[in-house]
């Protein structure tokens, strides 16, 4: 059910963003090729005005290599979790992985194409279960006037990117849904908090595999 809202909220903001982008494209329509880029027809606003990241080409290879390495550990120890018959367990580390293996082709995208780029390197602790009511803990105060709701709606988009496993992209997703709510309706429709949900939720359908990336190769030969 969590997941089902958040596809529709989704859906809605994206239909409103897709108008804008049509909008857009009839002033600066003209003739178009088909591309080689293996990536999702619909493009979101957000990916278009996306803004350049905040690390340089050297943190963000840094960051490639401490990645790389993680999912070395993890394939590991998926390996040895089937050894031991574990497959609950097992289960869980290959959701894991995956997510983790999206993670880095988002930084690989980053480094060659200036895009996807997630908003922070790190990896941020977030150990808030995907069914609990109790308020996240966050760098930034919990207030939902236009100023307060802007930082929440920033910090979320970053830290949805950041995610390496599914159960911080499940947890954070259901947060979303229920921070989501509780500005007043004149504040929910402040144009900037707006975009960094948006944001966010791009970032958390891409990790759960619901949204692709460009080919790095096709991308390499345009």
């Amino acid at each position: 059910m969590v997941v089902a809202r958040s596809v529709l909220r989704y859906l809605r903001q994206m239909r409103r963003l897709a108008l804008l982008v049509a909008l857009a494209a009839c002033k600066s329509a003209g003739p178009t090729g088909t591309g080689a880029l293996d990536t999702t027809v619909h493009t979101t606003l957000a990916e278009d005005v996306e803004a350049p990241p905040p690390y340089g080409k050297a943190e963000l290879q840094k960051a490639l290599i401490a990645e790389r390495g993680a999912e070395a550990t993890a394939e590991r120890q998926v390996t040895e979790l089937e050894a031991a018959g574990d497959y609950d367990q097992v289960r869980t580390a290959n959701e894991d992985l995956a997510v983790r293996r999206r993670f880095i082709a988002s930084l690989e995208v980053c480094e060659a194409m200036g895009k996807y780029c997630p908003p922070r390197l790190d990896d941020p602790a977030w150990t808030l279960a995907v069914d609990s009511d109790a308020d996240p803990k966050l760098d930034v105060p919990l207030r939902f006037d236009v100023d307060s709701w802007q930082k929440v709606a920033a910090e979320m988009h970053g830290r949805a990117c950041a995610c390496r496993t599914l159960a911080c992209v499940d947890s954070i997703g259901a947060t979303i849904d229920r921070l989501e709510t509780r500005p007043m309706r004149d504040v929910q429709g402040d144009e900037k908090a707006s975009e960094a949900i948006t944001k966010a939720r791009d970032c958390l359908f891409r990790l759960r595999g619901k949204r692709g990336l460009p080919r790095l190769e096709a991308a390499a030969a345009d």
